[in-house]
């Protein structure tokens, strides 16, 4: 059995981009952030953060996602996306995620990703 003890509650990590044309959705008069994209930008985080804690042949995939998207986020807009370990449970992994455009939160909500063996 693989131990996974590196990942511990309070860990965080962030990333910042700025919303263009491959994050956004056009069927709106301005185009701006889409849910999925936002979905995919929390994702990326908590997986990065994890990544290079795991012992080698080893990665994580997500499983669940529970958010809410509240706020638009037009093209151009620098978005902080951010992510905080609240459970790590052997291979199961909860993680809190928030994207923010300065003050204003764009999305938040929770993540669960698992750990599992991986070969190239």
């Amino acid at each position: 059995m693989q131990n996974f003890d590196a990942i511990k509650p309070g860990l965080t990590a962030e990333r910042v981009v700025t919303v263009d044309e491959t994050l956004s959705i056009t069927h709106t008069k301005i185009p701006m952030l889409s849910t999925p994209k936002m979905i995919d930008l929390m994702e990326g985080v908590c997986k990065d953060l994890v990544q290079g804690l795991l012992p080698p042949g080893f990665i994580t995939v997500g499983y669940e996602v529970h958010v809410k998207h509240k706020a638009a986020a037009p093209i151009g807009t620098e978005v902080r996306t951010w992510c905080h370990v609240l459970e790590a449970d052997g291979r199961k992994l909860l993680f809190e995620v928030r994207v923010t455009a300065g003050d204003k939160i764009i999305g938040e909500g929770q993540h669960r990703r698992t750990i599992i063996p991986y070969s190239d």
